[in-house]
């Protein structure tokens, strides 16, 4: 009899646990989507003057909000995992000359150019010199993407391609790129500066090739000549403050850095004949270091192992104190704009205090810290389908175009700001 008296009450049980369920499964949703957070404009840190004056008229996307796609673009992960995977949706293919440097050490750099395809805004030869992220090259689709992009808007572009990125293209000395040697950029920004007499150059470094080319610019102050500004976007400043967290795992930081560090040990055996065979006067490795590269599961071992010996540090602290700009970023003197997404999953909050403390102390620095776009994400779109072109490709656009007018009209624009300071 009391069966029969529960039974009808069990679909009413089933009914709650769903609704439970449901709920459940929305908030995690809610949460891992990142969904309440707000749309907001960068945080912008910066002086009063009267350049960055100009460039905020003149550079809209630093004063209006970033609206990422509504369903998943308030999380840093999907959007790092979009531009990791993809790169970016329905990618160009422009058309580049590749071009072959020897290095004194018997190395061989290359890079690609790409012509403009329109006349610049200015009228005048201006070439935004590239340098990609880690691992990364002219072939990389985030790269075609503002390639082309640039291209269309009267720029001149020439992309490094990292030292051993390539896949087609063989080392010719032991060594491959590392975290911050400059030499490969070097020689690629001297090599148009010398073919091109009188173009200007927009300096422009993606996540590690944002703390090479910063310290490119701040290792000698010829290296600032005939540049009209600098953009980062991504980087993390310093490996010896960010290694610690790349081992923690809020954030899946580690996670990350065992992905990244897979991909670095593909690429390094992949050059096995070049770094570790025993033909060679000058070999760095001995046979035990491979396997213990085979081993290595972070981006720290792999740069103990191998990366800080192709020259000669000591330890990895010697090796990341080195090659990191955050020693340099105080002797550059031409406008920087330094981008990162605060919820960018790689780079650990704290360490966006060196670009905040940087800008507070020189005038030539302005910080744009975006609340959405992950590690070089900054998809745009109305709800699910991303746009081809992101904010970060309109952004450094818009920003060197400023950048352009200003350096040719800058003495009407002085005038017109001390007139407009005595009138007031």
């Amino acid at each position: 009899m009391s069966m029969m008296l529960e039974t009808p009450e069990m679909p009413a049980v089933f009914d709650g646990m769903k609704l439970a369920a449901v709920a459940a499964a929305l908030y995690v949703i809610v949460r891992c989507l990142n969904l309440k957070s707000p749309t907001a404009p960068p945080d912008l840190i910066y002086q009063d003057t009267a350049i960055n004056s100009f460039l905020l008229k003149s550079c809209p996307l630093l004063t209006k909000e970033y609206i990422p796609p509504l369903i998943w673009g308030k999380s840093g992960h999907i959007q790092t995992a979009l531009y990791g995977k993809m790169g970016r949706v329905s990618s160009p293919n422009p058309y580049g000359l590749r071009k072959y440097l020897t290095m004194p050490d018997g190395a061989t750099a290359t890079f690609d150019l790409f012509e403009p395809l329109a006349e610049h805004c200015t009228g005048e030869s201006v070439t935004m010199v590239i340098c990609p992220g880690i691992a990364n090259h002219s072939e990389k689709q985030y790269i075609r993407t503002f390639v082309d992009y640039a291209q269309k808007n009267g720029y001149r572009c020439a992309v490094l391609n990292h030292l051993g990125a390539l896949p087609n293209i063989e080392l010719t000395s032991p060594r491959m790129f590392t975290y911050g040697c400059t030499w490969e950029f070097g020689a690629m920004v001297n090599y148009i500066k010398k073919t091109f007499p009188q173009t200007r150059l927009i300096v422009v470094g993606f996540s590690l090739g944002g703390n090479i080319v910063c310290k490119y610019l701040g290792e000698a102050a010829t290296n600032q000549d005939r540049v009209l500004c600098c953009v980062s976007v991504c980087q993390g400043y310093s490996a010896s403050r960010a290694q610690d967290t790349f081992l923690q795992w809020d954030q899946c930081r580690r996670f990350y850095n065992f992905l990244m560090a897979d991909n670095m040990k593909k690429i390094i055996l992949s050059h096995r004949h070049a770094l570790f065979t025993d033909n060679r006067i000058n070999k760095v490795f001995e046979d035990s270091v491979l396997s213990r590269l085979y081993t290595a599961t972070s981006l720290m071992q792999i740069d103990d192992t191998v990366m800080r010996k192709f020259h000669g540090y000591k330890s990895l602290k010697e090796y990341y104190e080195a090659e990191s700009c955050v020693r340099y970023l105080h002797n550059i003197h031409v406008p920087l704009l330094l981008v990162n997404s605060v919820d960018d999953p790689l780079v650990h909050e704290s360490l966006l205090s060196i670009p905040k403390t940087l800008a507070a102390k020189k005038e030539n620095v302005m910080v744009a810290l975006p609340l959405h776009g992950g590690h070089l994400g900054f998809f745009e779109g109305a709800v699910l389908f991303p746009e081809p072109l992101t904010w970060m490709d309109k952004l450094l656009v818009q920003y060197a175009n400023a950048m352009c007018q200003w350096e040719r009209n800058k003495p009407q624009c002085l005038d017109k700001d001390a007139a407009q300071s005595e009138n007031s």
